[in-house]
């Protein structure tokens, strides 16, 4: 029998006060996430809160935005999909999860030349054909620099130019997708230095409705274990953000009617 422990098994609630420096914080080490209904998921740990404290042994984490591979694996169990594209594949993290699924996987990044914005290249990568799913996780804007090409979405030197890039991915990914079929996207919103707050999460949504997709599940907000900004000392202040958000888009079988 499937319990509410088996399903979200990760809570308990407890504070703790330690001592930082001068002042006194209360550093919360536990939080009690509420009880998920019994479903008929496959994948029952799938909510729309995630929590995987262990990365998993995919890809690598020592690569720049390595998010683990957990999600990714529990997405594909769900969706079942039978061609999974991944054009912004990094350290191999989606390839190394089709590999243990069995699953067929086609990858592409920057690196190596695959410039995911461009619809030709997209074609290529899905054969000619039509994909079932498309798993990325682009570059947050410029809160990390990925490669040394100008294609790459990181080396935007505005928030504009990074959007009309973003968007023409979208685009593309969404013109690679058969009806009924999704794109799967990570992303996180993040204080920039000069800009400010950025809401990514926002303007991801934005952008892929205008491309035709429709949102077809629940946001999907993913703890943020082991990122690198937990381990450093900010002189500023603000809120730290400890989670990104993967959104789930479908292309409709059929055309919207006005």
């Amino acid at each position: 029998m499937t319990t509410s422990h088996q399903i979200n098994p990760f809570f308990a609630s407890r504070c703790t006060a330690r001592i930082a420096g001068p002042s006194r914080h209360l550093q919360p080490l536990f939080a009690k996430l509420p009880r998920a209904p019994i479903t008929g998921s496959p994948v029952p740990r799938l909510t729309s809160l995630y929590h995987h404290a262990d990365a998993g042994s995919y890809g690598k984490r020592s690569y720049p935005g390595n998010c683990g591979g957990n999600l990714i694996r529990d997405l594909l169990l769900y969706f079942k999909p039978r061609l999974v594209l991944d054009p912004m594949t990094g350290s191999g993290t989606c390839q190394d999860v089709c590999r243990e699924l069995d699953s067929d996987c086609r990858s592409g990044d920057i690196h190596d030349g695959f410039d995911a914005t461009s619809a030709e290249a997209m074609q290529q990568l899905a054969g000619g054909g039509l994909a079932d799913f498309v798993w990325a996780h682009p570059p947050y804007w410029r809160q990390k620099l990925y490669a040394a090409d100008d294609r790459d979405l990181s080396r935007a030197e505005t928030l504009r130019e990074f959007l009309d890039r973003y968007a023409l991915f979208i685009e593309a990914a969404a013109g690679v997708l058969e009806p009924g079929g999704r794109l799967a996207i990570l992303m996180g919103d993040y204080q920039d230095r000069k800009a400010g707050f950025v809401p990514l999460v926002y303007h991801t949504k934005r952008l892929a409705f205008d491309a035709g997709l429709r949102q077809c599940c629940t946001d999907i907000v993913r703890f943020s274990h082991g990122a690198s900004s937990g381990r450093k000392v900010y002189r500023s202040s603000f809120i730290p953000g400890l989670h990104d958000v993967c959104v789930v888009f479908e292309k409709p079988r059929t055309e919207a009617r006005p």
